[in-house]
């Protein structure tokens, strides 16, 4: 999924030239001629991960158009770019909120690297938040990704659900996020902030499940050499998540069922009673009717955990759910590995859709973990997936003999870029027959791919060119090119 880049600047040509480069690297662009537009455009819900910002503009101020982003809860990173970067302009911009500051005329490296830059931080404070909530049980529905029927569902079901204490059985596939959603109803209750303690009841040994579900005292048993808690006791005022909770052996399905009933627990070597105050949500893979018809789960307990079910859907059920999921694993790990892969190809997303995903969100986390790890190129290609596309990375090109492979590529220098970039006048030196053009020719479109470079400067197109002012300007007049020298400039050229 492509990040979108929001350009504001009154110069049309300065525009164009940006969106080239933006586009080159695989960014969307999207454009503002002013400060009130900009605002328009977030205000009504537009697309934009950065915003590249000229300062000097026509009507509200490029710092003011910060000043109201920033007033109005508009978190995307800023860059502010104006013709005369004086310090005291740099101290205002950083302070009302810029992360970065360009003096004109742009370098094509430094625009792509700071917003790859502005693109990380971006993915360092949004992994930091979500972590936060995660430790301190603040997780809501809201931090649930996708928007699909299925999970618009099992949010709207959770969301009822959280508000009482009703007990709840999460149901689903391994691998679609069950204690995920689990953590969503913790944290949209009454008992956010409190406990959340997670037990996979198919993970503990069997002869120590009532230890560490219950807890015991000091020399309850051999081994027992100091007082446990037991998981009841850590979640007391929040909730206790028992996941796979039809793997819990017959006895100990009998000593919950009692727990659940009368609030209070009985740690191994207890004298008495212990009084919890704990909710239970439990969640299975299994078919608990089924083990219930079988005799493996208590009939009793099954209807005392299964007040409410939730059904977590299964990735194929909801793969208009994925771009956005491959988007969140990619910003997740980006920061983990110190990658700046910025998103995935059309062509990978199509790929990735048209999978089964057999171990569901698990399987598709773990899939998009690998190809961060080993991608080189800023999108995410189908090759970065051979176990779901079927298809190889492309080989090296072969070094010449005795030649030693670089490290790493040298990134492409400003005039490489620039003459890479499409234009719409590109200085030609042979015409269509593949003649010679005549110099006049040449030197017209030279001088025409200067200015929209350089955005109008004409000090510095005359600078690069190697000419005077004065000439420049009177070759302009010949070339008729003097539409496109800005403002004053163009009045001088003319006159």
């Amino acid at each position: 999924m492509s990040k979108t880049v929001l350009v504001v600047d009154d110069d049309p040509t300065q525009r164009r030239l940006i969106q080239a480069v933006l586009e080159r690297e695989g960014f969307a662009v999207a454009h503002a001629e002013n400060g009130d537009e900009a605002i328009k455009r977030l205000t009504a819900g537009g697309a934009a991960d950065v915003i590249l910002l000229d300062m000097v503009m026509p009507g509200i101020s490029g710092m003011d158009t910060l000043k109201e982003m920033r007033a109005r809860g508009y978190g995307q990173p800023v860059i502010v770019c104006t013709a005369n970067g004086g310090i005291d302009t740099v101290v205002q911009a950083m302070q009302a909120g810029a992360l970065d500051f360009f003096v004109k005329p742009l370098s094509p490296e430094r625009i792509i690297v700071s917003i790859r830059n502005a693109l990380s931080m971006g993915d360092l404070k949004g992994e930091v938040a979500r972590l936060k909530k995660h430790a301190s049980g603040r997780t809501t529905f809201d931090d649930l990704i996708g928007a699909s029927p299925a999970m618009v569902m099992v949010k709207r079901l959770g969301e009822r659900a959280a508000k009482s204490s009703i007990p709840i059985l999460i149901t689903g596939e391994s691998g679609v996020g069950k204690e995920v959603i689990a953590r969503a109803v913790h944290g949209s209750s009454e008992r956010a902030g409190k406990p959340f303690v997670a037990v996979n009841c198919g993970a503990i040994p069997e002869n120590l499940v009532e230890s560490i579900l219950f807890g015991h005292e000091k020399g309850s048993f051999t081994g027992a050499h100091e007082k446990h808690l037991g998981k009841f006791q850590e979640a007391n005022g929040g909730t206790l998540f028992l996941d796979e909770v039809g793997e819990l052996p017959l006895d100990i399905q009998v000593k919950l069922l009692r727990a659940l009933q009368e609030s209070e627990i009985d740690p191994i070597g207890a004298k008495r009673s212990i009084k919890v105050d704990v909710r239970i949500v439990s969640a299975t893979n299994r078919d608990l009717s089924q083990a219930v018809s079988e005799g493996r789960f208590r009939e009793d307990l099954f209807y005392r955990l299964n007040v409410f079910p939730v059904e977590a859907p299964a990735l194929r059920e909801r793969k208009e759910d994925i771009a956005a999921l491959v988007e969140h694993f990619i910003r997740r790990f980006n920061v983990e590995e110190g990658k700046s892969v910025v998103g995935a190809a059309p062509e990978t997303l199509a790929c990735l859709s048209a999978f089964d995903w057999p171990g569901n969100v698990r399987q598709l986390e773990n899939a998009v973990y690998r190809a961060i790890v080993l991608a080189d190129a800023p999108y995410l290609q189908p090759y970065d997936f051979p176990a779901i596309s079927g298809m190889a990375a492309p080989a090296p090109e072969p070094l010449a003999p005795g030649a030693a492979p670089p490290p790493h590529a040298p990134p492409p220098s400003a005039g490489e870029m620039m003459a890479s970039m499409p234009a719409e006048t590109p200085v030609r030196i042979l015409d269509e027959r593949g003649h010679l053009r005549t110099l006049e020719e040449i030197e017209r479109d030279l001088i025409q791919h200067a200015i929209e470079i350089y955005a109008g400067h004409m000090s510095e197109v005359a600078r690069r060119l190697g000419i005077g002012r004065s000439t420049l300007y009177r070759k302009v007049r010949e070339s008729g090119l003097e539409g496109l020298v800005k403002g004053g400039e163009a009045d001088e050229a003319a006159a």
